[in-house]
């Protein structure tokens, strides 16, 4: 080809040859610019996928115009040969780059942002590379960034050109579902990337093997080796980025190209032309830890609750220490009862170091053995072993929380120290029953709570100090009157005497707080008061992701959405496990009008717990926005089957048919609600969803009216939540919202 004419193309030199063809430089005599052409393989030029194929490269890049993606000209035939007319880029491979080696760290830094900012740019675009690695980027002799080779690329709506179930890509760079030849989005694009920047720092490829097989077992199921083992210069941040890239779930990985680049650039601390939002201070190491669940292996099962709440202590005492990231308890007790490697744990909860350890009582007698270990290598820092009395357990707590802290932190002062050890009570019986009430609240069903109440009130008879034990119960309160177990008149006034007097004890209690965030805005509709305590809750302890999480309901009340988004996303970053938090951040983006986002946050929830009931509910609402109406029965009826047909999910299940034409299936869900009132509390509200599915607008007010009468906790949504939006167009709509000081 060198030193032929191709149509006005004047070839010059080859620059490289591929598997989907050869690239040539060639001199554009029609604009007398350089240029380079990608052709077909001779052997290629009659197959219609390969044609398609070079088409779709040329469409994807085309759509594109970016500083970090090659441009494309124009898309070439001549002679029976299709070819792509694009940009030069004079310099040099990502893949010659790594190999000549000593990079800085912020050499590296800056080729990361580029090369993300590009994939950024493709995914806002609906445009998925599927086949990013080393030589398929390339730096221009200014330092710029590029990425090439859109061939494998898929585009949003556009035609499959491959199967399900062929690997696509280079195998070495792709990620576990791509390697398994299953569907891919754009987090398979992150795994790559992660791969590249693994290569990029240690100049080694982090997963290898002697053949495809044994490469393919190493992507899926094996945690590369640390940063630190080739490149003692690789940076903790680094490290966490890289993990998170190449977690083996794509739910583990980075939500997108734009999370992603949040970390990079605040690793590398510096403003950038485009985003001069960036800080030019650089970001300060902050040590995070992952309590494991305490194992317990004594005789006596029931002290599970024992070992639960000692781990919940320790975690909380962590969080009252400042500069140090304590993964919450829902997300560390997601792992227990796993035989998973403590390495990749760690990197799964982003995690520098992880506490394990077990527990054995028998009788007075008490056994904790703990292990502080590094998830960058898997060595222990420091362990230990306590072998006291019971009465000594307090005790116990306060050494293992001051000895983390002074493997991570140093020494800390004294009236640092005192705050990080304080307890809420010293009676060891009422410290066990806390303990209880809070094992049985975090299972949240209703006989559960009950329970929790019950063990929280006798250890409010042992101690009338115990202010977490008065949070304790006002919390399984709000949730029995928020979901409608209980009328909202027989438990609100509980739940609000328990918080004010947990504040009245201890002022600083971030969980008082928000209970009583919660009372004020479900039930006493005091919106200036509600967000007050949430504020308070949040300000006492920044990690507490439930206080993120119920503010950012407050303000989906108050339709304030990017607000509530950033503050769920803030709540699932502390605890990333969370079914209720991550449920909630699909709720948020079901009431910002963003359904598909929520359809998938749902189906997110529903992957890590098929089991979790409340999920479907929330996900049934964005598939009736949708008008899919088989769907959102589905979800529903899968609800009732896992929690039994409450109002709740009867309510709703009745409003669905109402909606899809199916009149006769609403009335029958409507008698079956009001025949169950004999044998339990039935909100208004939900009669009321029903009669507005079914165009019964009239009886749909009576029942808010009745709604509003008892004080309804989900009344408070009415001005955002979209399946009420059929009866905005009435006047009482309006009026209604007036009287709960909620305004369109």
């Amino acid at each position: 080809m060198i030193g032929k004419s191709v149509l006005h193309y004047n070839i010059t030199a080859k620059l490289g040859q591929g598997g989907m063809g050869a690239v040539y430089l060639a001199l554009d005599t029609r604009l007398n610019r350089q240029v380079a052409l990608k052709f077909l393989p001779k052997e290629m030029s009659s197959d219609r996928e390969a044609r398609l194929r070079l088409l779709r490269e040329a469409q994807a890049a085309s759509q594109l115009s970016h500083p970090n993606i090659v441009t494309i000209y124009s898309v070439e035939a001549d002679g029976g040969q299709d070819f792509i007319a694009m940009e030069y880029i004079k310099g040099v491979s990502l893949e010659e780059y790594i190999a000549a080696g000593g990079h800085s760290p912020d050499d590296i830094l800056d080729v990361a942002v580029q090369v993300v900012e590009g994939l950024d740019a493709a995914h806002r675009a609906g445009i998925v590379h599927r086949d990013l690695k080393p030589t398929n980027i390339a730096l221009t002799t200014e330092g710029k960034a590029k990425i090439l080779d859109f061939g494998l690329a898929r585009i949003s709506g556009a035609p499959r050109l491959s199967r399900t179930g062929l690997t696509m890509g280079t195998l070495a760079y792709c990620s576990p579902e791509q390697a398994q030849g299953c569907e891919v989005d754009q987090r398979s694009d992150l795994f790559s990337f992660g791969t590249v920047l693994y290569e990029l720092i240690t100049s080694c490829r982090p997963f290898r093997g002697q053949h495809e097989a044994a490469i393919i077992y190493a992507i899926v199921n094996e945690m590369p080796e640390p940063l630190a083992r080739y490149n003692p210069n690789a940076s903790e941040d680094l490290q966490r980025v890289v993990s998170k890239c190449l977690a083996k779930r794509p739910e583990e990985r980075y939500e997108s190209a734009a999370d992603l680049l949040l970390d990079l650039r605040a690793i590398r601390g510096g403003a950038t032309a485009d985003h001069p939002e960036a800080t030019h201070t650089p970001r300060q190491p902050v040590p995070s830890i992952a309590v494991l669940p305490l194992t317990n292996i004594s005789a006596d099962r029931e002290q599970d609750y024992f070992c639960d709440g000692i781990t919940e202590e320790i975690i909380h005492a962590l969080t009252r220490v400042e500069g140090m990231r304590v993964v919450a308890r829902t997300s560390v007790f997601a792992f227990r009862d796993k035989s998973e490697d403590i390495r990749s744990i760690g990197h799964k909860l982003s995690a520098d170091v992880v506490l394990e350890g077990s527990v054995r009582s028998s009788g007075e007698r008490v056994r904790i053995n703990v292990q502080l270990i590094n998830v960058a290598d898997g060595y222990h820092i420091w362990s230990e072993r306590y072998d006291r009395e019971m009465k000594d357990v307090f005790a116990i707590q306060d050494e293992i929380t001051l000895a983390i802290v002074d493997k991570l932190k140093g020494t800390l002062l004294a009236e640092e120290k005192a705050r990080v050890v304080r307890r809420n009570t010293d009676d060891l019986e009422a410290f066990h029953l806390y303990l209880e009430g809070r094992y049985y609240w975090n299972r949240r069903f209703e006989g559960g709570l009950q329970r929790g109440i019950e063990c929280f009130q006798r250890a409010i008879s042992r101690d009338p100090l115990y202010a977490t034990a008065y949070s304790g119960i006002s919390d399984c309160y709000n949730v029995l009157g928020y979901f409608g177990a209980l009328p909202p008149q027989d438990v609100y006034g509980k739940s609000k005497s328990a918080a004010a007097r947990a504040i009245q004890i201890d002022e600083g209690l971030a969980e008082a707080h928000a209970s009583m965030g919660w009372v004020k805005t479900y039930f006493d509709w005091d919106w200036e008061g509600g967000a007050a305590e949430y504020n308070r809750a949040i300000q006492l302890d920044p990690q507490y992701a439930t206080a993120h999480e119920w503010y950012a309901l407050y303000l989906c009340i108050t339709a304030r959405f990017d607000e509530a988004v950033a503050e769920v996303k803030r709540a699932q970053e502390l605890d990333p496990y969370s079914l209720i938090v991550n449920a909630v951040a699909g709720v948020v983006l079901y009431m910002a009008r963003r359904y598909d986002e929520a359809i998938t946050q749902q189906e997110k929830v529903i992957r890590l717990d098929p089991s979790f009931a409340l999920a479907y509910w929330f996900q049934a609402g964005s598939f009736l926005e949708r008008s899919l109406w088989g769907q959102a029965i589905a979800a529903l009826e899968r609800q009732i089957a896992l929690s039994g047909p409450t109002p709740m999910a009867m309510g709703a299940l009745g409003m669905t048919y109402g909606r899809s034409g199916q009149a006769a299936l609403a009335r029958e869900i409507l008698a079956r609600l009001r025949e169950s009132k004999d044998q339990r509390y039935v909100s208004p509200f939900y009669e009321a969803l029903i009669h507005s599915g079914l165009g019964e607008f009239d009886h749909a007010f009576d029942q808010l009216e009745r709604a509003f009468d008892v004080r309804e906790s989900l009344l408070v949504y009415l001005n955002v939540w979209p399946f009420l939006d059929v009866l905005r167009i009435d006047p009482r709509f309006d009026a209604l919202l007036n009287r709960l000081s909620l305004h369109s």
